[in-house]
């Protein structure tokens, strides 16, 4: 390989070698020249298709895979929705088809696929050994010239020009500063180990350091106990995982170098991230990816992370993602904002940002190909934008809304120790939103009346093992010790469905929906040992005090009754013990699925109050998967439809005495708000960051008059009620955020 005169024949033995070794009936090279993939080598099909046969990035399954940078295993090649048919190949007669990239730089250079007549799915054995050999052929190719020079770029792209991209908010807050690329790029120069020990023992020093550097950081973090301290024990779990350094070993073993070693199980990582439909199980390989990308540097001996080299002025970090350990390494006076292409709300890094108070966006499409290095960007985390080279004006109108901002929040602090009352004298309750510890600062924070929803299971998506009673127990208990005298409603764990937990794994298959599946109360009735462990925490927890208790997702009467059954049993256990019991408890349901609500004079009864999630409600009521790109906006909250709804389900527990709160998205937007309290809502659980905007909004309400307008409006729905309620507000004087 190292003369272009003799690279054909060259290719042409490995790709026989590969075959012949795996009995495979086709081994394929494709090679990027010119900007598309162009078949250089074959063992099975055509041999007239060599380098005739040419694909775009994207197209087909060998574009697929370039464009992804991404493993393909089928059974059934065909019948793949990026299946391409180019005839002159021959390939009709193929069923299976595994390729793996051959990447270089970080970007694919080409693809190594083999193919089988018969329709079989490859072991991972198979799939390991093309990921060797494709790391071999990057060093061969590479330094024998075939590829495209600017092969590193591929699909970069170039642009001077304004660009506003959106991304999902995972951290609020709005900041300016220039781009900086968290993670220079690694080239592995040597991928074939000449001495097995000698890169065993740099992977082990490797280790060695890697962990002194874990352990350094997470003794040295600034904020102290809770959730954060937990997701930096979990990350340091993974650092010492044998397991992991046992697969990194067995590369070793196969012939690579220390650094094609780590760069072939972290490839193996990745392509189980793309397969893994479980968010919260797919956010932890992050944490391990990030922990292989700290390893592989030290290893490398290359230069580090922009937070080793230094900030030298306020930085937009950009990255495909991060890991907690990564993000404290960098100064906090110069880091404004993160950038990433994944990301998610349960993340951990989200959780630790959250606690440095950094502002991220997460799932920005292309975004290391569309912001370059030094560009100026704009972060505006409330809206989940960004603006990549602003221009004059763009800066002007976002120094105006952060300024804007600022003030607004200065006015909301003044205002939060003011009563949360309409301007006729209607007192209504504002409550926050929580789910981990350190949220239930935004008490004191906003002036909130308590909080509404306290979702449990946030405790049991941050752990890396099923959390113990005893661990439950210590959470809620310092939960109720800084509510005070504040109410506080526990939500049962809702798991299962979309928030399958790593160490709960069903047998069953995957489901098509999992929001309307095997998930939250249904779950924890079957498995009443999760139940009974959280009833007797929360019980023992809220000793002497009022214990308010919420079940999710109730659908029939009797799975209330169930699980009030339950915690009854539990209060009697811990009672025959000896031990001190709550004040009281409140039982209350979640009316989340509709058909709860046909069966109001049978539930009405038995509850001490009910909550109305108008999240999971939306979605229900229009069949429509809040997900889904193409629907999140389509159906509207002050649509008549969910609004007569809701009126439905409000009279009936008004007149039953029952109190009634919303909780949800729906109540933290001013406009929609004001439609709650126009039905008769008195009670809504917010995002702390919407306590302010929502009571600024109701002291300038005439809830009287409202409610004198709203029969006529659902009566007699008008085009456009979103237009009707704004006009409305407008002429009142109502303040609208």
């Amino acid at each position: 390989m190292a003369s272009r005169n003799n690279a054909q024949a060259k290719l042409n033995q490995v790709v026989n070698i590969v075959g012949e070794a795996l009995a495979s009936e086709v081994c394929s090279i494709y090679l990027l020249r010119e900007g598309v993939l162009e078949l250089f080598a074959t063992r099975g099909l055509n041999q007239e298709a060599v380098h005739v046969t040419k694909l775009a990035f994207g197209e087909g399954l060998i574009g697929k895979i370039a464009e992804n940078v991404e493993t393909l295993n089928l059974d059934e090649a065909a019948s793949h929705p990026d299946f391409a048919y180019k005839p002159e190949t021959g390939e009709e007669l193929f069923h299976s088809f595994a390729g793996v990239p051959i990447v270089r730089r970080e970007e694919a250079v080409g693809v190594l696929s083999i193919q089988h007549a018969e329709p079989r799915k490859y072991d991972d054995v198979v799939i390991e050994a093309l990921q060797t050999v494709a790391m071999v052929l990057s060093e061969l190719i590479g330094n024998a010239g075939l590829v495209d020079e600017r092969a590193g770029a591929v699909g970069r792209i170039h642009d001077t020009q304004p660009m506003r991209l959106t991304g999902l908010k995972l951290v609020e807050g709005m900041a300016h500063g220039v781009a900086v690329y968290h993670q220079p790029r690694i080239t592995i120069e040597h991928t074939v180990a000449e001495d097995i020990e000698a890169e065993r023992h740099r992977v082990y020093s490797a280790f060695d350091k890697m962990r002194d550097q874990i352990d350094r950081m997470a003794s040295q973090a600034e904020f102290g106990g809770g959730e954060h301290q937990e997701v930096l024990e979990m990350y340091k779990m993974f650092a010492y995982d044998e397991g992991w350094s046992r697969r990194i070993n067995e590369a070793i073993d196969s012939g690579l170098t220390a650094e094609a070693a780590i760069e072939r199980v972290q490839q193996r990582t990745r392509m189980r991230m793309r397969q893994i439909d479980d968010p919260l199980l797919a956010d932890r390989m992050h944490d391990l990816e990030d922990l292989s990308n700290r390893l592989l540097r030290i290893v490398s001996g290359q230069l580090g992370s922009a937070a080793q080299l230094g900030l030298r002025q306020d930085t937009i970090l950009i990255a495909r993602n991060l890991g907690p350990a990564e993000l404290l390494e960098y100064d906090r006076r110069r880091l404004k904002g993160v950038i990433l292409e994944e990301g998610s709300l349960t993340a951990h890094v989200t959780i630790v940002a959250r606690a440095m108070g950094v502002p991220v966006l997460g799932r920005v499409a292309n975004v290391r190909r569309m912001i370059g290095e030094g560009d100026s960007v704009l972060l505006d985390g409330a809206n989940g934008t960004l603006f990549v080279r602003p221009t004059p004006s763009m800066q002007e109108a976002f120094d105006a809304k952060l300024t804007l901002n600022q003030k607004r929040r200065a006015a909301f602090a003044a205002m939060r120790d003011q009563p949360s009352m309409t301007k006729d004298g209607v007192p209504i309750a504002l409550m926050v939103n929580a789910g981990l510890r350190d949220d239930v600062s935004a008490l004191d924070v906003t002036g909130a009346d308590g909080i509404g929803l306290f979702r449990t299971e946030f405790q049991f998506l941050v752990s890396a093992t099923l959390p113990q009673r005893e661990r439950q127990q210590r959470l809620y208990r310092d939960v109720l010790d800084a509510a005070g005298e504040r109410p506080v409603v526990f939500r049962t764990v809702d798991i299962g469905g979309d928030k399958a937990l790593p160490y709960m794994r069903q047998d069953e298959a995957v489901e098509e929906n999992p929001a309307m599946g095997w998930r939250a109360l249904r779950v924890a009735l079957e498995r009443n040992g999760l139940m009974k462990a959280q009833a007797r925490a929360l019980i023992e927890a809220a000793a002497g005090r009022v214990l308010n208790v919420m079940f999710p997702m109730v659908s029939e009467p009797w799975e209330f009754d169930e699980a009030k059954a339950l915690f009854e049993a539990q209060r009697a256990w811990v009672a025959s013990r000896g031990r001190m019991l709550p004040a009281n408890i409140r039982y209350g349901a979640m009316l989340e699925v509709p058909a709860i609500a046909e069966s109001l004079d049978l539930l009405l009864p038995n509850i001490d109050f009910l909550s109305i999630g108008t999240n999971d409600l939306t979605q229900f009521l229009f069949a429509a998967d809040r997900a889904h790109p193409k629907l999140a906006e389509r159906y509207d909250w002050l649509s008549p439809a969910i609004l007569r709804f809701l009126r439905r389900v409000i009279a009936p527990t008004k007149q039953a005495g029952v109190p009634v709160t919303v909780c949800g998205e729906m109540g933290g937007r001013t406009l929609e708000a004001m439609a709650l309290i126009g039905l008769g809502i008195e009670r809504l659980s917010i995002t702390p960051a919407a306590i302010g905007p929502v009571k600024a909004m109701l002291r300038t309400l005439d809830r009287a008059k409202l409610q004198a307008e709203m029969p006529g409006w659902l009566d007699r729905p008008p085009r456009d009620m979103r237009a009707t309620l704004s006009d409305w507000a407008a002429a009142n004087g109502v303040e609208i955020a």
